[in-house]
């Protein structure tokens, strides 16, 4: 589903019946149109009882012609389901190009064969929950990042849990698509965040990180792009105001600049504002 083409009343519509099925899958189109890299592909069936690599190039097979892929790094808690939901391809084919076992787990940075990918989409799962209230909007003062990485930071820095955010908006950078969304185990799991203290934000807000130091340089247009659909999605869902999504130096308390000066703040309101349904639709009962 592509949110930019709905307009409100048919979101609102939609959301009302994901929620009366309980958890749902929102698609976001994403990263630019484009997938996180290319490579080359020989389906097991053709290669007289080999299996493929995702190390193995066209150059070191003769026969048959090779097949485009994308290879994609596992990040914390995706699953086989998720990876064909994103790239459009069955959940067999992976399996069979990877070697892997039915319903074996995957690891977080396992290098997977994508093979012959449609158009990539962002999976955002949703859930039934009373406790989001807010939307908190931050960047993560990196040029470049991902989730294995800012994972890897915030539990260098005593997060336990790791990435104290609940979604990750990459830009292009390490490998990931610009505009791509990771989704972070704490929002897998409904667990509360670990990106802002202040009134006590960690237990009744959605933390969005954006890749990049925004006091260096603006988001790219795709992160932004994302975070509008993202945020609407969210907060539609959530019964979430546009006067709740905070950037996190609004929050009363919170001393610091993130997302960062060069965060084109009033830009993202009206935007949200004009895929959003009036507050008046979104009172909590």
């Amino acid at each position: 589903m592509d949110l930019s083409s709905l307009n409100v009343s048919h979101e609102r519509r939609q959301f009302l019946l994901h929620m009366l099925k309980g958890t749902a899958l929102l698609l976001l189109q994403g990263c630019s149109g484009r997938l996180n890299g290319t490579c080359h592909y020989i389906p097991p069936e053709s290669q007289a009882g080999r299996r493929p690599h995702a190390g193995n190039s066209a150059s070191s097979q003769l026969n048959p012609q090779p097949e485009t892929c994308t290879v994609h790094e596992v990040a914390p808690m995706e699953t086989l389901p998720r990876l064909a939901q994103m790239y459009g391809v069955p959940e067999q084919e992976l399996i069979k190009a990877n070697e892997l076992k039915p319903g074996e787990a995957l690891k977080p940075g396992q290098k997977l064969i994508i093979p012959h990918p449609s158009q990539y989409k962002n999976i955002v799962p949703v859930y039934k929950n009373d406790r989001w209230e807010y939307i908190i909007v931050h960047h993560t003062a990196g040029k470049v990042g991902k989730a294995l990485l800012v994972d890897r930071i915030h539990r260098e820095r005593g997060f336990e849990e790791g990435l104290g955010y609940h979604f990750l908006i990459d830009n292009g950078s390490l490998g990931k698509g610009n505009g791509q969304v990771e989704v972070a185990p704490r929002w897998i799991q409904q667990e509360q965040g670990a990106h802002c203290k202040a009134c006590h934000m960690n237990e009744r807000s959605i933390g969005i990180g954006l890749v990049g130091n925004f006091n260096d340089r603006k988001p790219s247009v795709a992160q932004m792009n994302t975070l509008i659909q993202l945020a609407a999605l969210l907060g539609t869902h959530y019964e979430i105001p546009v006067s709740n999504v905070l950037a996190h130096r609004m929050v009363p308390g919170a001393k610091t600049d993130c997302p960062g000066n060069l965060f084109p703040w009033r830009r993202f309101q009206v935007s949200l504002k004009k895929v959003m349904p009036p507050s008046s639709m979104l009172a909590r009962s």
